[in-house]
């Protein structure tokens, strides 16, 4: 396995089958085989509002739960929020091959910063929808730091940056009781939404958390 980046913790990594593996302090966290899951969330969250123009996107990841939410032809504007700098160079330098036309598009506005900082510092419905997908969920945390996403503050100031009647969708690799909990706490419903994926021949299912802000 070739490195072909890497920046402190953060490893970008070439296999033998040409796919690049991104990983984090150690963490896997994605790479170019298995997309279906970055992809299911962008499309899902996006089905369940009926105007997605405003779209955050937390985490930029490989770019693909941003790709699907740009093919969403209703998304006006996306922001991505990214807290490693250099996941963001390759991105743009064409390390990562696909990365420079992806973040071309000019519906895209790219911030190097922290996602619950860019969440508290977001005027009130800025957003229709809000992806988080910076973590493989709550028990699977790639900084330790992230524990307070899932927590009703931090889901909190994602309810005000969100529109009445938008969404807060959070990708998890696992069920997630007391994430459900604490959403349940401030949106007016939560949704579990499930669905199976094939992991290098290992059947696993993984879960999306909805939660619906208040109408005005």
């Amino acid at each position: 396995m070739e490195t072909v980046a890497q920046d402190g913790g953060l490893v970008l990594r070439r296999r033998e089958d040409d796919s690049l593996e991104l990983r984090a302090n150690g963490v896997f966290v994605m790479d170019t085989v298995e997309t279906s899951t970055e992809r299911a969330l962008a499309s899902r969250a996006l089905a369940l509002h009926p105007a997605p123009r405003r779209v955050l996107v937390g985490g930029l990841g490989l770019g693909f739960t941003l790709e699907a939410v740009l093919a969403d032809p209703r998304v006006e504007h996306a922001t991505v929020v990214e807290l490693e700098p250099a996941l963001v160079g390759w991105m743009r330098d064409g390390t990562i091959p696909h990365g420079p036309s992806l973040l071309a598009d000019p519906r895209v506005h790219v911030e190097v910063a922290d996602v619950a900082v860019a969440l508290r510092d977001s005027p009130p419905a800025a957003y229709d929808v809000v992806v988080l997908d910076v973590d493989n969920g709550p028990s699977y945390l790639v900084h330790d730091g992230n524990a307070g996403l899932y927590q009703a503050p931090l889901l909190r100031e994602a309810a005000r940056a969100t529109a009445p009647d938008g969404r807060v969708v959070i990708w998890s690799a696992s069920e997630e009781p007391a994430l459900v909990a604490a959403m349940s706490t401030v949106f007016v419903e939560v949704e579990e939404l499930s669905f199976p994926v094939d992991l290098q021949g290992r059947d696993e299912r993984y879960w999306l958390f909805a939660g619906t802000t208040a109408t005005s």
